[in-house]
Formats: structure tokens, C-alpha cells, sequence
């Protein structure tokens, strides 16, 4: 106090008060954020893998064999890019699954490469 006025700003109780509002939001908001973003991941796996697989069947379809690698669907130009596995955070990771004819080429089918579960409890790696 200077001159008999009080000095305007918040007090250390005020700020306490705040703060404990604030950290109650943030642990209300907080779970829920996370398992909106293991849910992104998972849809976003969902939607590569289709559109992998989709990509080696047009493949096949012109060409009357599978790809000898995954690489070469981005060299026929039957993608962009190789897309990222959201749970790898790697274009490498991806499981190649030959057909049961090893003329026709080597990859028939692809898998995640992820050791996570879903949520519904089924393992990333058997999508």
C-alpha cells in the first residue's frame, strides 16, 4: 500500500483458485482427447490399408501380376507416396504378405506393422 490505495493484481488465494479450475478442466478434457486420438489413428490405418490394398489389386488387375515390392506401386505411379502407418510413424513398417503363387509376384496383401492393440481388442498387425 502506497498512500493509503491498494495496489491493483490478484492475491496468491485467487490465483490458487484459478489455477485449481484450470487443472480440473485439463483432467476432464484430457482422457477423452487422448482416445479421440487412438481412435484417428486407428481410422487413419483403416483408410491406408484400403487404399494400399486397392492399389495392389489395380495393379494386379493391369498387369496380370503383383508388385515385386511395395515401391514399385509408387513407381507405376499407382500412388503418390508410400503411405505413413500412424502407429510406426514409419513407410517402412508395412508387412508384406506374398501370394500363395510366388510367379505372380511378391506382394498380394499388406499389414500393418504395428504390436498395438485396437480398441475393440484385436491386434493392428491381423487388419
Amino acid at each position: 500500500m502506497r498512500n493509503g490505495k491498494r495496489r491493483g493484481g490478484f492475491t496468491l488465494i485467487e490465483l490458487l483458485v484459478a489455477l485449481a479450475i484450470v487443472g480440473l478442466i485439463v483432467s476432464l478434457a484430457a482422457p477423452r482427447y487422448f482416445s479421440n486420438l487412438d481412435r484417428a489413428k486407428e481410422d487413419v490405418l483403416r483408410e491406408d490399408l484400403y487404399v494400399l490394398r486397392d492399389a495392389i489389386d489395380k495393379y494386379y488387375t493391369d498387369r496380370n501380376h503383383y508388385p515385386n515390392e511395395l515401391a514399385d506401386l509408387v513407381k507405376a505411379r499407382y500412388l503418390r507416396k508410400m503411405p505413413v502407418d500412424p502407429f510406426t510413424q514409419s513407410a517402412k513398417s508395412w508387412v508384406v504378405i506374398a501370394p500363395e503363387d510366388p510367379t505372380l509376384g511378391a506382394v498380394a496383401n499388406v499389414r500393418s506393422g504395428a504390436p498395438n492393440t485396437a480398441r475393440d481388442g484385436s491386434l493392428l498387425s491381423d487388419w
